[in-house]
């Protein structure tokens, strides 16, 4: 049952985490990733992480223990959405109080 509860908290950060890559990357903002600032970095690191977000499942025995997986899961997807919401993986920038760290890019309504 540690297995699973694991597995699906990791599959929970995972795939919260590849949402707000993907929606920045569709809606052409810039957003702080690992593979770089701009729309198509995010795009790329939101839809890779919400398409192997399965793996992490499958890897698991979440059919033995379907509610502990799916607590897991949701409280996986809720840490990492309160980071996001919080201090974000590269912090605020000074005087933010907004949270919106990025910067606007040419085409962006005003």
């Amino acid at each position: 049952m540690l297995t699973t509860i694991v597995l699906s908290f990791l599959a929970g950060v995972w795939g919260g985490n590849g949402v707000p890559h993907l929606v920045r990357g569709i809606t052409h903002r810039r957003y702080p990733s690992a593979l770089g600032s701009g729309p198509v970095p995010n795009l790329v690191a939101g839809w890779f992480a919400l398409s192997t977000t399965p793996l992490w499942l499958v890897s698991s025995p979440a059919g033995q223990h379907p509610v502990a997986a799916w607590v897991a899961g949701a409280l996986g997807v809720l840490a990492i959405g309160l980071f996001h919401a919080g201090p974000g993986a590269f912090g605020r920038p000074d005087g933010d109080t907004t949270g919106d760290t990025t910067a606007r890019t040419p085409g962006d309504a005003a």
